[in-house]
């Protein structure tokens, strides 16, 4: 019995000793109950909208008011005139505009009904269909509050038009989602679980000590998961538009770069994975713990962005797959060119070579 005690202190001791097993048996279901706490919800906050009003009568401003007191709506712009509305559609940030109807308040009054239009940015179909019961929610309030007063009742009539997705596709919102995960994953789980397989193998030492320089080594191991990586995005492609008939509105040729960055920048991500992952199985659990959830919870794939915690917000920032999502949904849907998406570009460039060059040092510090 002694000697079981002593085996079970032993491997307790061992257990303790190891932050890494400590991490997986107490920081990741914390982690995870926090991501699925706050990233998981169907409601909305601070959702960014515009305001197209031909009025701007007393009862207009007293609307637009009682709506940006809310906090499920934050008034990011006020535009003058219709043909604003695309391309602030195609900027990314506003997701509706509320167009209120010439002489708003005198039709109330007299005819009883007035008419606000909500046009919502449809590609990310629950959300726009979350963006328009909640506004209607608003003016039911601020109607039941003036009937009170009237012997007639007032009647505002929101009028709801869907652009982009206008019969709510809920695959033009997975399809993305989709092939940033399946990129992401490949790209750099892969890359990591190869590099680290030579390392268990005790192969990769020999490769290095090799004429071949260390750097070209590692290109060398992931250059065929590039290609790897482009086959799966041409396939996806193919499949979105010939089997969910999901319109490719902006450039294919811009689609493909963009993919292909996309790509490079987790084959850079996967490289670094592996510099800081002893074993596969080490770089599988930080792949699938560290790539997965966040490319689910974090991106935007499925829950607005804008309705997390701030500090959430801001650690979706470091995301990739988050800015992929946009270049991708503004290519295929709003059928944008490079002058809407040149940040999150220069966004993904700048985490490419910051993963490269991170990477880089690394494998020179295992080479001393």
């Amino acid at each position: 019995m002694k000697r079981f005690i002593g085996f079970v202190k032993k491997e307790f001791y061992h257990i303790f000793r190891d932050k890494r097993s400590l991490f997986i048996l107490f920081g990741m279901p914390i982690a995870q109950i926090l991501l699925f706490g706050f990233a998981i919800t169907n409601e909305i906050n601070n959702v960014d909208i515009a305001i197209l009003d031909h009025s701007k009568d007393a009862t207009t401003k007293e609307i637009i008011n009682k709506i940006s007191a809310s906090h499920y709506f934050s008034i990011n712009q006020i535009i003058e005139k219709e043909s604003d509305i695309e391309p602030i559609f195609k900027k990314g940030k506003v997701k509706a505009v509320l167009s209120f109807e010439k002489d708003f308040s005198k039709k109330l009054i007299t005819q009883n009904h007035s008419n606000i239009q909500v046009i919502t940015d449809a590609t990310d179909p629950n959300t726009a269909n979350t963006i328009s019961n909640y506004v209607n929610a608003i003016l039911q309030i601020y109607l039941k509050e003036q009937n009170k007063n009237h012997t007639s009742a007032y009647q505002i009539i929101a009028q709801t038009r869907m652009v982009y997705n206008p019969e709510l596709k809920s695959v033009y919102m997975f399809v993305p989602g989709v092939m940033t995960m399946i990129l992401m994953l490949v790209s750099a789980m892969m890359t990591s679980i190869s590099i680290t397989r030579e390392k268990e193998l005790g192969t990769m030492e020999i490769l290095l000590v090799s004429p071949i320089k260390p750097f070209q080594v590692v290109i060398g191991k992931v250059f065929p998961y590039i290609f790897l990586s482009i086959i799966n995005a041409i396939t996806i492609i193919l499949l979105s538009l010939f089997i969910f008939k999901m319109p490719i509105q902006g450039s294919l040729f811009l689609l493909g770069l963009e993919s292909v960055l996309f790509i490079i920048t987790s084959l850079a991500l996967g490289i670094l994975i592996s510099t800081i992952s002893a074993t596969q199985q080490t770089a599988m659990m930080i792949s699938l713990m560290g790539l997965m959830l966040p490319v689910i919870l974090l991106s935007g794939f499925i829950f607005p962005i804008t309705s997390m915690p701030v500090p959430m917000q801001i650690i979706s920032n470091i995301i990739p797959a988050k800015w992929f999502i946009i270049i991708i949904k503004g290519i295929m849907l709003k059928g944008v060119g490079l002058q809407f998406i040149w940040k999150e570009t220069l966004i993904l460039l700048i985490m490419t070579t910051f993963f490269i060059g991170l990477s880089i040092k690394k494998y020179k510090i295992r080479l001393e």
